[in-house]
């Protein structure tokens, strides 16, 4: 596994306000199916639903002290990546929360907790593009419309 993060996520238990926090900041986002994507250098900050976040990483119960509203996410260039990381984490000790699965943005993606609970998304994303450095770009969701 690369030591890099490509996406930080939180999840907020509600969207608009909380992407107009992180404007009244000065950040720039866009907002696409609910969810809202900042460039941050060399990774984006996402802010989605805390039950939606839960719910895609395979943790049942968000209300709970098990879930802190956040995953941590590292984008691959290839869906075997994603198994071969999922293996990896395994054979670590993690616990699969999610297993690797299509997604419904038409990539492929699956959660892991580390030992202390924290939640990894390792996920191949067609329209997100990697860098030789493997610094993710959030594409302009405006282009396409």
């Amino acid at each position: 596994m690369e030591q890099r993060i490509s996406l930080v996520t939180l999840g907020v238990t509600d969207v608009a306000r909380a992407k107009a926090f992180y404007e009244q900041l000065g950040w720039r986002g866009q907002e696409v199916e609910e969810t809202v994507f900042f460039q941050a250098g060399g990774l984006a900050l996402v802010l989605w639903s805390r039950d939606k976040l839960a719910a895609d990483a395979g943790i049942s119960d968000p209300g709970t002290g098990g879930f802190g509203g956040m995953t941590l996410a590292q984008n691959v260039r290839s869906r075997s990546e994603v198994d071969e990381l999922m293996a990896a984490a395994t054979n670590a000790g993690a616990e699969v929360t999610q297993p690797a699965r299509e997604t419904f943005y038409g990539g492929y993606a699956g959660c892991f907790a580390d030992p202390d609970g924290h939640v990894w998304e390792i996920a191949w994303n067609p329209g997100f593009p990697l860098g030789p450095d493997g610094a993710l770009t959030v594409p302009d969701f405006n282009a396409a419309a």
